[in-house]
């Protein structure tokens, strides 16, 4: 119904989370009544999560240049704002070399919807520091330790102005699939974020151990009660915090753009 049968079996590693994502959005679709994703289209990048969509949904899939997805969409969704418009990508294609793009996007509030498959890593291309990569961890660009800080994308992402952002893991679906519907049914700018594991690039690196050991780590993040508090601390292996971070109804850039030029052909 949803998936093109001839791209299966998927090419993704042994014990990768993108199925884990595929599952949770799919699911959400499911629940939000649509028999197929004929309403849907599909924009990704390069890397592993930007294989979700494409070649694996039976839609209209647009597979991008790296870290160009969310503005490729943005030009699809002003030329057909009927279309119900989905970014699929990984933390390197929508927050590193596409990182300008997905601040923009929020900043203008415009309607489509963003899951990031976060992995902390280039997976595809050899396992190299990603701008969400935790500070310390040794990658194959980092070998003695990842000097930087990294992205918080769901708290960049809210103050950069979307409508609604969570930021939940592989190893809480539930959750997950429920914020993805939100966001599909939300006007202006959705963003969700879904921790996932890449055992085959990160796991090797950093010692975290197969796909089930980081699935048991992630079980350990805290979920965020309401409220925002005052301190925010940098993600660290620690912990990263889960919820929802943003649900408000600010106008979307498709209707700040009609309410614009209302009239304007008179």
């Amino acid at each position: 119904m949803y998936l093109r049968e001839e791209a299966l079996p998927s090419p993704f590693c042994p014990g990768c989370g993108n199925g884990e994502t595929t599952n949770a959005f799919l699911r959400a679709v499911r629940d939000l009544g649509h028999e197929d994703l004929s309403e849907f289209a599909f924009v990704s990048g390069i890397g592993c999560g930007a294989w979700i969509p494409s070649p694996h949904f039976k839609a209209d899939t647009l597979h991008t240049t790296h870290g160009r997805a969310i503005a490729f969409a943005t030009g699809l969704k002003l030329a057909n704002p009927e279309l119900k418009v989905v970014v699929i990508s990984g933390d390197g294609d929508l927050a590193a070399i596409g990182g300008n793009h997905l601040i923009h996007a929020a900043r203008r509030n415009i309607d489509m919807t963003v899951i990031c498959s976060n992995n902390y890593i280039y997976g595809m291309t050899g396992g190299q520091v990603s701008s969400t990569t935790f500070t310390g961890d040794r990658t194959s660009t980092s070998p003695y330790g990842n000097p930087e800080r990294p992205f918080d994308l769901a708290r960049l992402v809210v103050a950069a102005g979307a409508n609604y952002v969570a930021r939940w893991t592989t190893a809480h679906p539930i959750q997950a699939s429920r914020a993805m519907k939100t966001a599909l049914e939300k006007k202006g700018f959705s963003f969700v974020e879904m921790v996932s594991q890449c055992p085959t690039a990160y796991g090797r690196r950093t010692k975290s151990g197969d796909g089930v050991d980081m699935i048991q780590w992630f079980k350990k993040f805290p979920v965020r009660k309401k409220g925002d508090p005052v301190d925010q601390k940098i993600p660290t292996r620690d912990g990263v915090d889960l919820g929802i971070f943003a649900d408000r109804d600010e106008i979307s850039f498709i209707d700040s753009m009609k309410a614009t030029y209302e009239g304007l052909e008179d």
